[in-house]
């Protein structure tokens, strides 16, 4: 329990710098994130797994970037992230899903459990963020 509380903290400070950093975000980039957080939200809550929702989130990014290069998958979870946190009313049941854009686990909080085992094959995903 007491490390699911410092992942919360730790994702509370992401959060909080994230909203510092992201003033003056360019209007692209947020309507990028709000398509990405609604097709990654829209997916979990449905059921699919992270890797299924996140390569359709982050194709819907990609192609919603209209500058020179491609945005890159670190900061399109970024940029769900952020609308996840900024819009807490609109994707309140989402947030239990986020961890697995930064960690790739499918399974909500299986880190918080001490001595449980993970499946290998989800924890040691490293494809997420090819592209």
């Amino acid at each position: 329990m007491a490390h699911f509380q410092g992942l919360a903290l730790k994702l509370l400070a992401l959060a909080l710098a994230l909203g510092s950093i992201s003033y003056g975000k360019p209007a692209a980039a947020e309507e990028a994130g709000n398509k990405g957080a609604e097709i990654y939200c829209f997916m979990r809550q449905a059921g699919n797994p992270h890797g299924v929702s996140w390569d359709a989130a982050y194709a819907r990014i990609k192609r919603q970037s209209s500058g020179l290069f491609k945005t890159s998958p670190e900061h399109a979870a970024v940029l769900i992230t952020e609308t996840v946190v900024t819009n807490k009313d609109k994707y309140s049941s989402c947030a239990k899903f986020l961890g697995a854009l930064y960690s790739g686990r499918e399974e909500v909080g299986v880190d918080s459990i001490p001595g449980a085992s993970a499946n290998p094959s989800k924890s040691s995903d490293t494809s997420r963020y090819n592209y």
